[in-house]
């Protein structure tokens, strides 16, 4: 196993739920920070997080420990934008880095586990994938050979999904079911099922029914 980064994608303005996605609150801790320390604890370093939307917001509010802050001026185009500033960022300012596990702020039921379980296959050629049921989830491995072309074909809203496409062949599925759970985060009835509250400064109220 190689060395591993983590990239917490974290710059969405979460329309649905009336602000950003990274000041959520999951037992009183924002996500950002626990998708953040869920990487640390897996063993990724750096840990390098993209923000874009409310971005000042987020650093005056959340802790951020440890964590690589990259503010993403492109946020708004999409998901794309957010993973080529990272890797963007990883590719200057880590050399020493063989791969990278990619997760989405808005998943709080990913895990350590679930990351170490896909970080175990890690190398500069490697791409691998969590699965969940059968589906494709994240986290997600890039291997550091892969990023320029992740880069290349990351727009809009799709992240690594095109690369991943043209490169099915060499994909590694790594069943994650019993360590993890991929659900999102994406409307207000999902903040209620994970118990998620969504504060005063996002817009909304505490979700528990």
């Amino acid at each position: 196993m190689g060395t591993v980064a983590g990239l917490v994608l974290a710059a969405g303005a979460g329309r649905r739920l009336g602000g950003p996605k990274a000041l959520l609150r999951l037992a009183g801790e924002p996500l950002v920070d626990r998708a953040v320390g869920v990487a640390a604890q897996a063993g990724c370093a750096p840990v390098v997080v993209v923000l874009g939307c409310a971005a000042e917001q987020v650093r005056q509010t959340a802790r951020l420990e440890g964590a690589v802050v990259v503010v993403n001026p492109e946020w708004a185009t999409g998901m794309g934008s957010s993973l080529r500033a990272g890797l963007d960022t990883l590719t200057s300012a880590s050399p020493d880095v063989d791969a990278v596990t990619v997760l989405l702020v808005d998943t709080p039921g990913v895990t350590p586990a679930a990351i170490s379980r896909v970080a175990a296959l890690s190398k500069p050629a490697a791409l691998v994938v969590a699965t969940y049921g059968g589906r494709r989830g994240h986290p997600i491995l890039l291997g550091r050979e892969h990023w320029p072309g992740v880069r290349r074909l990351a727009q809009l809203d799709v992240g690594a999904r095109p690369y991943l496409v043209v490169r099915a062949a060499q994909v590694q599925e790594v069943a994650c079911d019993d360590v993890a759970d991929n659900s999102d985060v994406d409307t207000p009835d999902d903040a209620r099922r994970w118990g998620v509250e969504i504060p005063a400064e996002v817009g909304g109220r505490p979700a528990a029914s």
